[in-house]
């Protein structure tokens, strides 16, 4: 008798848990592990680790490759920095345009004002 998609999942365990020590691994610097904790959410426990589990596939193989592909993705996330926004203020153009528009609209709404004929 062939299994139907779903009815697998009651026969084989090919959960995979994986562990990575973020608090005590030495190859990443400071600024990246404060980031990768932040990424984590989580996924970061107590003791400092990131706990991902991969349960996605069917094989055990495929799941193991599929939890170290997200660790990979979010250590890389965190290698990077976050641009800082520079502030800036609108231009005198904008402004303008931003005036122009609100007596527009304003004028649209006086139009709309019930008629009031003159005694």
């Amino acid at each position: 008798m062939r299994n139907l998609i779903g009815q697998n999942v009651n026969k084989v365990a090919t959960a995979v848990q994986l562990r990575f020590d973020l608090a005590g691994s030495p190859s990443l610097p400071e600024e990246v592990r404060a980031r990768a904790g932040r990424l984590a959410g989580r996924r970061l426990n107590k003791e400092g680790e990131i706990v991902i589990t991969a349960r996605r596939y069917r094989t055990r193989e495929q799941n193991r490759a599929d939890a170290l592909a997200r660790l990979v993705a979010l250590l890389r996330q965190a290698a990077e920095r976050p641009l800082h926004r520079r502030p800036t203020r609108p231009g005198k153009a904008a402004k303008q345009r931003r005036l122009d528009a609100k007596a527009r609209r304003g004028r649209t709404k006086q139009l709309r004002g019930s008629y009031r004929g003159e005694n």
